[in-house]
């Protein structure tokens, strides 16, 4: 092996070490989803396909958070449930590996975690400011997280790594991931991409910021970086979520986006996109 290629495999190893010390908690004996034939989709999907791209989906995932956390009722079970604010890195990570194990575990881990959440969901309930109460099980609720989920997932994926996506395929994709919004409980789940954005536009009536979403939002975006080395990474995904919100969910927030900088902020984040397929090829 010549100087260039060994240079080549440290660097493959360095940046796959990065990715396994963000995505999974070795101090509670996570490691790696393992790709399953058997599982909710499957090798020829469009699911495998987009939920492959690191770096795409980080985006689409902090998108998706902004998203629903315009949502006064889900925005309230992070609120009165959750740590955020010490441990928002704990709750990405979680939901990225929810994410990985239903769309690449077999059929029985699928299910395993899905009936965890679940049951997690059951216990998450209250009352919001004025007084209306809510839980992280209605189906309305869930179906909120479901669409902005899917939609931020397939518009990363459509940016970054397959401009030219046919119609076709995008609408398999809501179809197929219809599933798991299915068995969390959610209704209605799109099952086609006109479906998801006709259900976001039927939803923004009920969309608000408040001084308790602006407090998450700053959480979030502000969060330290899990390392020194992913300090620029996570910076960049951060951009590149804020210029895939819709542009009425960024002036909701009051985040006035890359600007005139989005041209390079878009060509840095597809530069990155390609260097993680590279090292994890």
């Amino acid at each position: 092996m010549n100087p260039a290629q060994l240079a080549a495999r440290s660097l493959k190893t360095a940046l796959i070490g990065q990715v396994r010390s963000v995505f999974h908690d070795s101090s509670r004996g996570e490691r790696p989803v393992v790709r399953q034939a058997n599982g909710l989709f499957g090798p020829q999907s469009v699911t495998w396909r987009v939920h492959g791209d690191l770096t795409s989906m980080m985006v689409g995932g902090v998108a998706s958070l902004l998203l629903q956390m315009l949502h006064p009722a889900v925005l309230a079970g992070v609120w009165d449930h959750s740590r955020f604010r010490e441990d928002m890195h704990g709750r990405l990570r979680r939901t990225a590996r929810f994410i990985a194990v239903t769309s690449y575990g077999s059929r029985a881990e699928a299910e395993a975690i899905i009936a965890k959440v679940r049951q997690v969901h059951g216990f998450v309930h209250g009352t919001l400011p004025d007084g209306t109460p809510y839980r992280a099980d209605d189906p309305r609720l869930l179906a909120w997280v479901h669409v902005t989920e899917s939609i931020s997932f397939l518009d990363a994926w459509r940016r970054y790594a397959e401009p030219g996506m046919s119609l076709a395929d995008q609408d398999r994709y809501f179809a197929e991931v219809a599933v798991v919004g299915e068995k969390l409980g959610a209704d209605p789940v799109p099952h086609s991409r006109a479906e998801a954005e006709a259900l976001i536009a039927a939803m923004r009536p009920e969309l608000l910021v408040d001084a308790r979403t602006r407090d998450v939002a700053h959480v979030l975006l502000n969060q330290p970086a899990p390392s020194v080395a992913a300090k620029p990474f996570q910076t960049l995904t951060f951009q590149a979520a804020i210029d895939l919100l819709p542009p009425w969910a960024r002036r909701m927030h009051g985040l006035s986006g890359p600007g005139l900088a989005a041209p390079a902020v878009r060509a840095v984040t597809r530069g990155a996109a390609e260097t993680m397929r590279w090292a994890f090829r």
